[in-house]
């Protein structure tokens, strides 16, 4: 029997996973890894152990599945994306920690670039926003930081890359520096219409373009990860961001399809087809994948705090012991009282991009305990679809407040009482699938594909199937008044 391995490189752990030739999961492993926060609204990674996590879970997955090296036919990479990695073009050592995703150290480049007036130009060229959260100006804060950086990266000593080209770097020797158009897509160095990389914007970042990785379609040659690593060489054939990856897993093909992943953020992806949207609503124009040299694109709208409100819970308040209990919890909080936490804990994403504002909790009373914390947490995650939903609504006239269903994957989207609740104040279907590992199974599909073991595109979405679709059970009035203290309540937290 032929697999493909999986590998799912994430925010706080790393998991391979084997498909089957029919696209079923045969096994998985996983491994968490350090997160580290030298400052506050500072968040690091070791990518050396990112790397020994990946070899770890990789062969623990074909040792328990009890087979070898040789029965996999190809890898497929999926990643936490814009988590940066500058390393040595020699030693392959990296030169500093990753800075990740949730990063919020160059606030203060960002406002000199928006000042300096380079703001349209990353928007137009890249679909993107002047954030912290995307890797360009976090290549730009190491270069600036580490001593001699600048200077080395100048003589071609340095490379860049999101994780998975760091992984790939690794598996492959040092034989190629490559990346996907998905992950190249949110650099902020990346000219998603022309399809290369922005020499312009390069420039005004200050970063040499010899340290930028090649930029190859979602399932390509990516190179041949070694026999020293796991027993037999092989080849890695796709490659895609996380989101984008559980795009392509939900079978989200067509425009007009959209999907959620709920994991420590909340990614919603619209698929806008081959014309990129412009978006005046603060959303992201993206490629949501690339196939024969012809991008997909995709409005998206990053939350950065969903699952990670359920871990406040636990490791910061004290008030569940584990995630499963949250849903129990919210459903006996009191219905008369109205809690609204806006989770702010490191700026608010889209649509509002306010990296500096905080959280807070409104409504509160003498007897508001932990249910209707719980309760609070969870329909926040809602309340920021909600705004996501919006956005992209008012952005692409072609998604009809009728024409659009949810397609969710993620750990939240497990909760029955979560997702009861979404479809609550979108006031529309939400769809689980049966297949719980999108974004494993996105990675898995373009690698297989690739190699010719797997259906192609139509045939992939006919293997679609849905566990549950949730439909709305809130009066319209009473959506409404919510959604309402809903945007009250963040308009405070900016304002502070």
């Amino acid at each position: 029997m032929s697999f493909i391995l999986a590998i799912d490189q994430g925010t706080t752990s790393t998991r391979a996973i084997l498909f089957d030739g029919d696209m079923q999961v045969a096994h998985t492993a996983q491994q968490e890894f350090p997160q580290y926060f030298p400052q506050a609204g500072w968040v690091e990674h070791d990518p050396e152990e990112i790397w020994s996590s990946t070899l770890e879970v990789c062969r623990r997955v074909i040792s328990e599945q009890g087979i070898s090296a040789s029965d996999i036919t190809a890898i497929g990479i999926t990643n936490q994306r814009e988590t940066t990695v500058v390393w040595d073009r020699e030693t392959g050592q990296p030169i500093h920690k990753a800075i990740v995703w949730q990063d919020r150290r160059t606030s203060a480049i960002c406002e000199e670039l928006r000042t300096a007036g380079h703001g349209d130009l990353v928007h137009k060229t890249t679909g993107l926003l002047l954030d912290p959260y995307f890797s360009g100006t976090k290549v730009k804060w190491i270069l600036d930081t580490v001593p001699g950086a600048r200077s080395r990266a100048a003589e071609g000593k340095l490379m860049f890359g999101t994780v998975d080209s760091f992984l790939i770097w690794r598996l492959t020797g040092g034989a190629a520096h490559v990346t996907d158009a998905t992950n190249a897509a949110r650099t902020l160095m990346y000219d998603i219409r022309e399809g290369g990389w922005s020499a312009e914007i390069c420039e005004v970042l200050d970063v040499p373009m010899q340290m930028l990785p090649e930029v190859k379609d979602c399932a390509a040659d990516f190179g041949i990860a070694a026999a020293e690593h796991f027993g037999a060489e092989i080849p890695i054939l796709g490659v895609a961001g996380d989101q984008q990856a559980a795009t392509i897993g939900q079978a989200c093909f067509q425009p007009g399809m959209m999907k959620s992943t709920y994991g420590t953020g909340c990614f919603a992806l619209l698929n806008t087809g081959a014309t990129p949207v412009e978006s005046r609503n603060r959303m992201l124009t993206t490629i949501a994948y690339q196939l024969d040299g012809q991008p997909t694109y995709a409005l998206e709208g990053s939350i950065f705090i969903a699952g990670a409100a359920v871990q406040w819970l636990r490791d910061g308040l004290g008030i569940i012991g584990s995630a499963q209990e949250t849903g129990g919890l919210a459903a006996s909080a009191d219905p008369g009282q109205d809690v609204i936490l806006v989770p702010a804990f490191t700026g608010l994403g889209a649509p509002y991009w306010e990296p500096d504002c905080r959280g807070g909790m409104f409504g509160l009373t003498r007897n508001s305990g932990p249910a209707e914390f719980a309760r609070a947490a969870l329909q926040s995650v809602a309340y920021q679809t909600r705004d996501l939903w919006e956005a992209m609504r008012a952005d692409w006239q072609e998604a009809a407040e009728d024409s659009v269903t949810l397609r969710v994957d993620g750990g939240m989207s497990a909760s029955d009482w979560t997702m009861q609740s979404l479809s609550d104040i979108l006031g529309a279907p939400v769809d689980r699938p049966v297949m719980q590992e999108t974004t494993a199974l996105g990675a898995a599909w373009l690698a297989g594909m690739k190699a010719g073991i797997y259906p192609d595109q139509s045939g992939f979405a006919a293997t679609w199937a849905r566990d549950r679709q949730f439909t709305p059970a809130m009066e319209a009035d009473q959506r409404e008044a919510a959604y309402g203290r809903w945007k009250r309540a963040v308009q405070a937290v900016i304002g502070v």
